[in-house]
């Protein structure tokens, strides 16, 4: 029997509504600003740290390979069929950034609208979707 931490996992997906309002926020806003690039920089961070955060808690609690980086997080759950190879494809992108925001952030540029920006609101809610999908495919669905 699995143990999967599926309220742990529901408190971070809760976040990327949050976290879409920010994305599109910046996006319909954008005035090469120092306000809106640190906007932009702080959701493409926390957009990271959700979809690794979950990725982990389904590779431990459905007792699947373990991962040695952030990218493989993604591709173990991607592998488990978590989501489909487009929402892969922009998550993989995006856990790419991790170092840039995260250990080179001086280098960041904030005076332009990272590409991912304008894509990530709808990947996040799939990614959302996808997930509650596989959680009630693989447990059942959570009654109320």
């Amino acid at each position: 029997m699995y143990y999967v931490n599926r309220e742990q996992i529901e408190r971070r997906l809760h976040t990327i509504p949050d976290i879409v309002v920010g994305l599109q926020t910046v996006i319909e806003e954008w005035d090469e600003g120092l306000i809106l690039g640190f906007v932009q920089e702080r959701t493409l961070h926390l957009a990271i740290e959700v979809v690794t955060d979950i990725g982990s808690y389904l590779i431990d609690g459905f007792i699947m390979r373990d991962a040695s980086s952030y990218e493989d997080i993604l591709d173990i759950t991607h592998e488990e069929k978590v989501f489909n190879s487009t929402i892969h494809a922009s998550l993989v992108q995006l856990v790419q950034l991790r170092k840039p925001l995260v250990q080179t952030y001086y280098e960041w540029d904030r005076t332009s609208l990272h590409p991912l920006t304008s894509v990530l609101p709808t990947i996040l809610n799939e990614f959302a979707s996808s997930v509650r999908g596989y959680l009630d495919q693989e447990l059942g669905a959570v009654r109320s």
